[in-house]
C-alpha cells in the first residue's frame, strides 16, 4: 500500500470494455508527511475520491481484488481515503 494525492482525471473514449463506468484518476505518491515523491500513476477509483484528497493505493494483484475490479485489466486502485496520518518517532 502507498499514500498518494489525487491530482487529476483521465478521460478515455476508447478503453477495454471491462473499464466502462470506472473513474480513472491521476495520483501522485506522497510520503507520510505529505511531501511529493517522484512519478505519477493512473488508478481506478473504488471509493469516490475527490481532487487533492490523500488516498491509499494498491497495485498488482491487490488492485485486481479491489471492489468492482475483479477480472479487470487494472494495475493500480484507490482503496481508501486518508483522514489522518500519525508517525511515531
Amino acid at each position: 500500500m502507498l499514500l498518494a494525492r489525487v491530482v487529476g482525471t483521465v478521460v478515455a473514449t476508447r478503453k477495454d470494455s471491462r473499464l466502462d463506468g470506472k473513474k480513472l484518476l491521476i495520483v501522485k505518491p506522497i510520503d507520510p508527511w505529505g511531501k511529493d515523491e517522484s512519478g505519477y500513476l493512473i488508478a481506478v477509483d473504488t471509493v469516490s475520491a475527490g481532487f487533492r484528497e490523500r488516498v491509499i493505493i494498491v497495485s498488482g494483484s491487490s488492485a485486481r481484488m479491489a471492489s468492482g475490479c475483479k477480472d479487470c485489466p487494472v494495475d493500480t486502485a484507490i482503496v481508501g481515503i486518508v483522514d489522518n496520518v500519525e508517525v511515531s518517532p
